[in-house]
């Protein structure tokens, strides 16, 4: 009986140790906008997508590693979560913690997407998942209403973080 205690209790902490819990912020759009806003010399990935998408739950893992490895040129990768309100905070929470989603998550708040759509891009018609890249100290912009395959999400990020052309 003692041995199965202990193994439940070991069991327990290193699941507990491996799960970083999230603080997922409430957002309007202005919010998301004013973030990848700032003039600084970061470079702004800002993924649109929801815990009921198979291609937004798709693409995370390797956005998240592909981001990491260019975190020295200051890329930032944010998940903004479209889930509906019932979901923030606790079930969004739970779904990244199981999924070991370590990028930082908002909830946007928003309910009308013809109010926060074309504040993000004016051709985004809703669909998910979306990523935005975003370099404010060259003004590179770039958006896109699709999942993306790992190369061209990191064709686009290098794109993005030099400010030019890549062929």
């Amino acid at each position: 009986m003692r041995l199965i205690r202990l193994i439940i209790t070991v069991t327990i902490i290193l699941l507990a140790s491996n799960v970083k819990a999230q603080n997922i912020q409430k957002w309007k759009i202005e919010d998301v906008v004013n973030y990848f806003s700032k003039k600084n010399d970061s470079v702004y990935v800002v993924n649109f997508w929801g815990t009921f998408c198979m291609p937004c739950i798709h693409e995370i893992p390797y956005l998240q590693s592909i981001s990491n490895k260019y975190k020295t040129q200051k890329v930032k990768l944010l998940l903004v979560s479209l889930d509906l309100p019932n979901y923030y905070p606790d079930k969004i929470a739970s779904f990244a913690a199981k999924n070991s989603i370590y990028a930082d998550i908002v909830w946007l708040d928003e309910s009308n997407a013809d109010h926060f759509c074309p504040q993000i891009d004016k051709k985004w018609q809703g669909d998910m998942p979306a990523t935005i890249f975003v370099n404010p100290k060259t003004g590179y912009k770039a958006f896109f209403e699709e999942e993306l395959t790992p190369e061209k999400f990191e064709a686009e990020l290098q794109k993005a973080i030099t400010g030019t052309v890549v062929n």
